[in-house]
């Protein structure tokens, strides 16, 4: 029984870090909108160490399941929990679920974000740069790389 308890503890661990997790992802997109730098070098060092953390707790997680019988390969363990009998601790997997769902919807929302102030940045260089006006090709990674007339597309 010390096994679920262990279970649960874990889990509400991850719906507390979780929900704090949100909360430094909302205050990361305010930064990104505002550009305040230093605040965000600061959320992004809280970040890293929550999700480090949460990390950590997976791998107990699955460790303190394959010790009640789960095997990895047969499939999700929120199914194995439910099986088992286990409605609370069903729950508390449930709500971490949700809340990892809903962080992850943030991030890539923050990604987003960067992504196009990334494009706006290399737009103002290519101004800068006096190579606003020239074509315009893709590069290996998908980024758009100006074409000048010193760039050299292809040798024989």
């Amino acid at each position: 029984m010390a096994t679920i308890d262990e279970l649960k503890d874990l889990l509400s661990q991850d719906i507390r870090q979780l929900e704090t997790l949100a909360d430094i992802l909302y205050q990361e997109k305010d930064c990104l909108s505002t550009s305040d730098i230093r605040k965000l070098e600061a959320l992004t060092g809280e970040k890293n160490t929550l999700l480090e953390q949460i990390r950590e707790r997976a791998k107990l997680k699955i460790r303190l399941l394959v010790n009640m019988g789960f095997r990895p390969e047969s499939g999700a363990p929120s199914r194995f929990i439910r099986s088992a009998g286990l409605a609370d601790v069903h729950a508390l997997w449930e709500d971490a679920d949700k809340r990892l769902k809903a962080c992850q919807e943030l991030n890539h929302t923050n990604s987003r974000v960067v992504s196009h102030l990334q494009k706006r940045l290399s737009r103002l260089t290519d101004i800068f740069r006096g190579v606003a006006g020239h074509q315009k090709l893709y590069g290996a990674q998908g980024e758009q790389k100006a074409v000048s007339h010193s760039t050299i597309l292809a040798s024989a």
